[in-house]
């Protein structure tokens, strides 16, 4: 096996206690999906990742249930299905409320960064379901452009004050000087934008990333222009390395004409591994876990993501993909992979089925060796650089050999304690792949604002007036 790059695999999940995708799974023999409501879930969690060389724990998040149709609700509570469900920022994930202020955002992830010592990342989603907003105070959702507009300018007040109120050195402790930080390079932060604005300086100082790992998952035009601004990472749909080369070609692509190098852009589809010690084992698993699939709450979970009730369609007839509409309130990305099904004979119960056995990624059937030979055509026919490993039960249980498939996959993982994917963070080497604006830094911040006529020094504040200048202040470098 000689493969092209190095690979990043992360553990898959969320924190609720019921299935994040294996949907009916809580009734498999010793299934721990009812723990998840426990500490020591997430701590047993996280050694199992750092023991398997894991780079992270990607948590996914939602607001709200899945009622927008008749019978839905039930469908998912009586499934088991995303629902209970917790704040991951508790149990330290790399995810926090997107209904946060930006200034109580930006001290978060902060607080988060010195915590993990430079190991945190923030997944920046846009919400699309009526639920969450009416769960948040609102009576709609957000138009999806728009969504993608306010989260941009968050994302540049949130860049503003990681990276330009505090500058490097401004922490001294020193006793000669009787001095613990220096005040003249800690700067207020005057951002003025059409959704966001602040004026204060930064709560936390410099913490190892400054800015975290930023992930993305978007699929439709204002999504990937999103990504090619400000993902690290990005989570992408696909069932085999053909579905998914062209968004990857095209994303990488905008992420140049940005000034980035598009190979800093890591590219993570989901895998579901059913592994054995033979391959005969690891079919009878296979079997044995789509048999415990709740195909109910597998069509209520999908009809939420697709803002189209499937229950009132007929079962067992042929469905037609092509006559679900893109809306404010469905998941892009989920529409155009169910075009990879027009013209086959697959029905409302069929799709029922895939959403509760895991998703639609791809779904390996074999011994370790067999699943790395799949993981390697990805990374080299799907440019892909690694995989958010998805899970039957309430965890990646593979079991004792478990470590025997990242034997297989180490000429990817080369990193002996697992690998982050910033390169370089914590020797302030930030491998991001955005370019770095002569006023990324707080240490370059006088110079910037004499040299920007968008910016201007007043009283010795940072001013960036959004609405015309976007990006000001700068972004992980």
């Amino acid at each position: 096996m000689v493969p092209k790059k190095k690979l990043h695999l992360n553990f898959f999940d969320m924190t609720c206690n019921s299935a994040h995708m294996g949907v009916g799974m809580w009734k498999i023999d010793n299934d721990n999906t009812s723990k998840k409501d426990s500490l020591e879930y997430y701590i047993w969690l996280a050694k199992l990742a750092e023991k398997g060389k894991i780079t992270g724990i990607f948590f996914a998040d939602v607001y709200g249930v899945d009622d927008a149709f008749p019978g839905q609700f039930d469908a998912q509570f009586k499934a088991g299905s995303n629902c209970a469900q917790m704040d991951p920022i508790v149990f330290v994930s790399a995810m926090a409320s997107v209904t946060k202020s930006p200034f109580v955002l930006a001290r978060t992830y902060s607080t988060l960064d010195h915590a993990t010592k430079g190991r945190v990342a923030w997944n920046v989603v846009t919400s699309y379901s009526t639920s969450s907003a009416k769960a948040n105070g609102l009576e709609k959702v957000t138009a999806h452009d728009k969504r993608y507009e306010k989260a941009a300018e968050y994302l540049e007040l949130c860049y503003s004050l990681w990276e330009g109120s505090w500058e490097d050195g401004s922490k001294v402790f020193d006793k000669s000087k009787d001095m613990a930080y220096d005040p003249t390079k800690i700067h207020k932060i005057n951002f003025i934008g059409n959704h966001h604005q602040t004026s204060a300086i930064a709560p936390a100082h410099p913490s190892p990333q400054r800015t975290p790992v930023i992930f993305q998952a978007g699929a439709s035009p204002a999504g990937k222009a999103f990504a090619a601004a400000h993902a690290e990472a990005i989570f992408v749909g696909g069932g085999k390395p053909s579905d998914t080369i062209g968004y990857v070609q095209e994303v990488r692509a905008a992420a140049a004409a940005n000034g980035r190098d598009p190979q800093h852009v890591k590219i993570f589809p989901q895998m579901t591994p059913i592994l054995g010690r033979t391959l005969e084992e690891a079919q009878a698993k296979y079997e044995r876990y789509k048999a415990a699939a709740d195909w109910r709450g597998g069509m209520a979970k999908l009809s939420q993501y697709l803002n189209c009730d499937l229950s009132k369609y007929p079962l067992d007839e042929p469905f037609d993909v092509n006559s679900i509409g893109k809306s404010d309130n469905a998941i892009h990305a989920m529409i155009n992979m169910l075009k990879r099904f027009e013209g086959q004979n697959i029905t409302p119960r069929i799709m029922g089925e895939k959403m509760a056995f895991c998703g639609f990624g791809p779904m390996p059937v074999g011994t370790p060796e067999m699943v790395a030979d799949v993981m390697e055509d990805w990374v080299n026919n799907g440019d892909v650089d690694g995989f958010n490993i998805a899970s039957k039960h309430a965890a990646p249980r593979l079991g004792n050999i478990q470590w025997t498939l990242y034997s297989a996959v180490q000429p990817y993982t080369k990193s002996p304690m697992g690998s982050m994917i910033a390169v370089g963070i914590m020797r302030g080497a930030r491998n991001s792949g955005r370019p770095m604006p002569a006023n990324s830094r707080a240490k370059d911040w006088k110079e910037a604002v004499n040299a920007d006529r968008k910016a201007s020094l007043v009283g010795g504040e940072q001013v960036s007036k959004n609405a015309t200048s976007k990006g000001q202040w700068g972004r992980a470098a």
